[in-house]
């Protein structure tokens, strides 16, 4: 089996650096793509084992692309998804359908940036790309992305992604990749770097810049077909649904209990192996092979029940299950009144009252779980002290829902930036909460997320907020509850004053996507048990740092703070060590909530033979009522060798933030 590394040209005269896996035998067979940021040669070198499995289980060419300006390619990486990207990868669609070893044919396929890159480059549709499989990605990259959510700057990605891709783009390409010049090169990417997350906290409405690249503008921009795997517990699982009713061509989804990471090892689970179903979607639309798959439901969903809430949760209970389409023609609306629910530790009114906590928010965690520290929900009763909480009577018998809950609701606010926080929870008979979907609105976005409008105080607004897609089934003996706040804290930004919002219960509802009756389908879905992992792979005496996720209280300086910290260092099989260390807070004051922040640092250290490297980034991001303040600075060094400093400061206006 060959595995090589190769030169890819673009017109600008600009070279891609790429890794080919191909088969033994003597082709021409067809070729699957995966483009990314993130280094295929030490950071994402662990992928390899993917590839090969691509390659000698499916017998396809695997080219692995390091995208402009990143890893070992040439040019310079402006931002993520750039229009200058989507035109990059249309040339390399084109240059391997062109190869001799090449039938013509070219998937192209990926997780999480690569995911979203998959879907872009369909929109602008290059003659050899025959079928996509997007994992966790999104249609809207201003709604469900880790920049915004609900038209409100987010805080806990601001630690993770916003700030490692800053160190992560300042470091060098590969000096065995690259050659003797690789020193000059690292300093031009260097001095041109210009970090991604200020034109981020800059572009906070939905304008041109979040429209491109997003699918939800028009969705008949793809034709080639396309399988999306996507996860509850991830936060780009918004998209999935919307785009098989919206796509004309042949989809196909699986959606697991997945957060965002590897669906082979990831937690909670249950887990799969993944690459037997990519490669039926590549034999069928690649090789042109009638494998059935086409033929099949359509959706192939896990159906989560009622399970107890654990920030290292292994395992969601529930099912595999086939669906024929969507929307669901057994699906109906069930409508809850908030003025027929409960409220625990209130007596009954008309109008309620919350005085808004500004740290409120904090056991519903990140919205995009991944790898801890950035667990799933844990027990919401903490948050549920601060919140109006509303819930009507035990169930008598299972209550399914499979889509988007929504909640309607007249709302009243003493400022005029206001935000409010729907969580939809499952409440055991022992009293536990665990939180099954989430919604989120600034308020001032109540009409339109490209022109926001500030709120008149005291004046009451009907609005309605649309919860995150979700598969739950209510068990006999638990309640439904309802979650209100005027936080979602760390996952969003604090609103930039202290308030008071009303809730009106006459008219107000929450509107439940249930399933009724029998499932026409039969047969249900045979899944693979993920491939046990065996020594000698890509990253080889890998060492995980002890990992912190902890919440602090300051009672003196009257601040909340959750704390992370995580990391690991691989000795890999090129001979190379990485090591990867990520740690940093999000805080915010309980008595102004116009005082939150958010502090990211990421260290990366490169060792070649004799040659070590290493970038760290300390970014700030803090607020007060008016503005955001971002700093960042950046350290490069090579042992014994150069080293650079670089800085950025700026004060970005908070537009109804």
């Amino acid at each position: 089996m060959a595995e090589r590394d190769e030169w890819i040209p673009l017109s600008d005269g600009v070279r891609l650096a790429t890794t080919l896996f191909t088969p033994d035998d003597e082709g021409p067979w067809p070729a699957i793509l995966e483009a990314l940021p993130y280094r295929k040669d030490d950071v994402t070198i662990g992928y390899r084992n993917e590839y090969r499995r691509l390659r000698d289980e499916g017998g396809y060419a695997v080219c692995r692309v390091d995208l402009r300006g990143t890893g070992s390619s040439g040019g310079l990486a402006v931002d993520e998804y750039p229009p200058q990207e989507q035109q990059d990868l249309c040339e390399v669609i084109a240059w391997l359908a062109g190869q001799s070893w090449c039938t013509g044919s070219v998937g192209m396929y990926g997780t999480s940036y690569s995911g979203f890159n998959s879907i872009q480059v369909a929109m602008e549709r290059p003659p050899a790309l025959k079928a996509i499989i997007p994992i966790f990605a999104t249609d809207d990259r201003f709604n469900d992305d880790v920049h915004y959510h609900g038209g409100a700057q987010r805080c806990m990605d601001f630690v993770d992604y916003n700030s490692y891709m800053v160190a992560m783009a300042a470091l060098p390409p590969t000096p065995a990749i690259w050659g003797e010049e690789w020193r000059s090169e690292w300093k031009r990417r260097v001095d041109d770097l210009v970090p991604w997350v200020g034109r981020w906290v800059e572009e906070q409405t939905y304008n041109d810049y979040w429209k491109h690249g997003s699918l939800r503008t028009g969705y008949d921009r793809i034709v080639c077909p396309m399988m999306i795997v996507a996860g509850w517990a991830d936060g780009y699982r918004n998209a999935t649904f919307r785009v098989m009713e919206q796509v004309g061509a042949p989809t196909k989804i699986l959606f697991g209990p997945w957060p965002h990471a590897s669906v082979e090892t990831c937690k909670p689970g249950p887990n799969i192996d993944l690459v037997p179903e990519m490669i039926r979607w590549w034999d069928r639309w690649l090789k042109d092979e009638a494998n059935g798959i086409d033929e099949e439901p359509p959706i192939t969903v896990f159906v989560r029940r009622s399970t107890r809430p654990e920030p290292d949760l292994a395992e969601y209970r529930g099912e595999w299950r086939y669906e024929p389409r969507w929307p669901l023609e057994r699906g109906i609306s069930h409508v809850l009144h908030l003025d027929m629910a409960e409220t625990p530790g209130r007596s009954r009114a008309a109008l309620d009252e919350l005085q808004v906590r500004p740290d409120t928010g904090y056991t519903a965690s990140i919205s995009c779980a991944g790898a801890l520290p950035w667990g799933p929900p844990f027990d919401q009763r903490p948050d549920e002290a601060f919140s109006l909480v509303y819930e009507w009577e035990p169930l008598t018998g299972e209550l399914e829902i499979l889509g988007y809950p929504t909640f309607e609701v007249t709302v009243r606010s003493s400022a005029p930036i206001a935000f409010l926080s729907a969580k939809l929870c499952d409440v055991f008979p022992d009293g536990a909460s665990a939180l099954v979907s989430r919604g989120f609105l600034n308020l001032t976005h109540r009409d339109s997320q490209e022109d926001p409008e500030a709120l008149e105080p005291g004046r009451d607004y009907t609005v309605t907020i649309k919860l995150d897609v979700t598969s739950w089934t209510f068990e006999p003996g638990h309640r439904v509850r309802l979650d209100l706040a005027g936080t979602d804290w760390p996952n969003v930004w604090a609103p930039p004053e202290n308030l008071a919002l009303s809730i009106a219960r006459a008219g107000s509802s929450l509107t439940l996507p249930v399933v009724e009756g029998d499932n026409e389908l039969d047969s249900r879905p045979q899944l693979r048990a993920p491939v046990k992992v065996t020594k000698g792979g890509a990253q080889q005496d890998s060492k995980s740092f002890p990992t912190t996720w902890r919440k602090e209280h300051d009672i003196i300086a009257r601040e909340t703070r959750v704390v992370v910290d995580h990391g690991s260092e691989s000795k890999l099989e090129n001979g190379a060590r990485s090591l990867e260390h990520y740690w940093g807070e999000t805080g915010v004051s309980t008595t102004d909530s116009a005082r939150c922040w958010a502090h990211g640092n990421a260290r990366y250290e490169l060792t070649w033979d004799s040659t070590k490297v290493t970038t760290e980034v300390r970014t700030k991001l803090t607020s007060n009522k008016d503005d955001y303040v971002l700093e960042i600075d950046l350290e490069v060094a090579e042992e014994g060798g150069a080293g650079w400093t670089r800085n950025w400061s700026r004060t970005i206006p908070r537009r109804l933030q």
